[in-house]
């Protein structure tokens, strides 16, 4: 790649700046921002739409305000309130994550992006996005609309992008002196160009087309999961009268999808009663 000169990378800056000033979109978790407010978000964020996640964040918060409340809470009540979201183990996630913090962190989120990553569900792209808008770091990472921003601007008429491409861009670039603003700038210009240009992602090596929910197996375990937090427990055999009852009889083997579940230690089973 090329080195962007001093005025390259103002000029980028302004361009995308001038655009948040005008279309800067409002979330709950851009206000009164806390690490517990910006860890719950960015998971919560992970492959599920903003559109989705700002009335389950809301909800979320109220029931559970801060880490120390989510560290007591139990299985059924994170499911309960994470239902809806789809991927289920990412609100079991959250939990446990509250219970590391509490108990071995002083109830203060880590702001080292290498110990975030050893907390379930935190790769390092949301290690370094949950350091630079809960602390203002300039961490250096990439999520879909980001791509999207240097894909359009320092790539064009390419395909078959890689990130490895773009971080070095993304490095170059950062705001050091507000990163945190400066990456809802890039995000909210991504979206804009995503509207603009419908096919603009196509152009990532890293592109993929998110399958059909409606008889995938996540509508399965999801199924499963709301059924559960309804009743809490049944008979393994009630359960798979219950799933075929409400969905397709050839939709998966529901019965394999639940022992998926229970591998996973997202629901339990004790002498044929399934559970939370």
């Amino acid at each position: 790649m090329n080195n962007l000169s001093i005025d390259e990378i103002d000029q980028f800056q302004k361009i995308i700046y001038d655009f948040y000033k005008i279309n800067k979109r409002q979330f709950p978790w851009r206000q009164d921002i806390t690490p517990y407010k910006i860890l719950v978000s960015e998971v919560m964020l992970q492959q599920t739409q903003t559109a989705r996640v700002i009335p389950k964040f809301e909800n979320w918060i109220k029931k559970f305000p801060d880490f120390q409340s989510l560290a007591q809470a139990d299985n059924h009540e994170v499911l309960v309130y994470w239902q809806g979201l789809g991927y289920n183990r990412r609100g079991l996630a959250v939990a446990k994550i509250a219970q590391l913090v509490v108990n071995d962190h002083c109830n203060q989120l880590p702001q080292d992006p290498a110990i975030l990553q050893t907390f379930p569900s935190i790769g390092p792209n949301t290690a370094g996005s949950i350091c630079a808008f809960a602390f203002n770091d300039p961490t250096i990472f990439i999520e879909t609309n980001i791509r999207t921003v240097f894909t359009h601007t320092f790539f064009q008429g390419q395909t078959e992008i890689c990130d490895k491409q773009l971080m070095p861009y993304i490095a170059q670039t950062v705001d050091q002196k507000n990163p945190r603003e400066w990456y809802y700038a890039l995000m909210d210009y991504g979206v804009y160009l995503k509207q603009k240009l419908p096919k603009i992602n196509s152009a990532s090596k890293h592109y993929t087309r998110q399958s059909k929910f409606i008889g995938s197996k996540r509508q399965v375990r999801g199924q499963i999961i709301k059924i559960l937090t309804q009743l809490q427990r049944i008979e393994r055999d009630n359960l798979l009268e219950l799933l075929d009852f409400q969905l397709p009889e050839n939709l998966h083997n529901k019965d394999l999808i639940i022992q998926d579940l229970i591998n996973e230690k997202i629901i339990y089973e004790d002498n044929n009663i399934v559970h939370l």
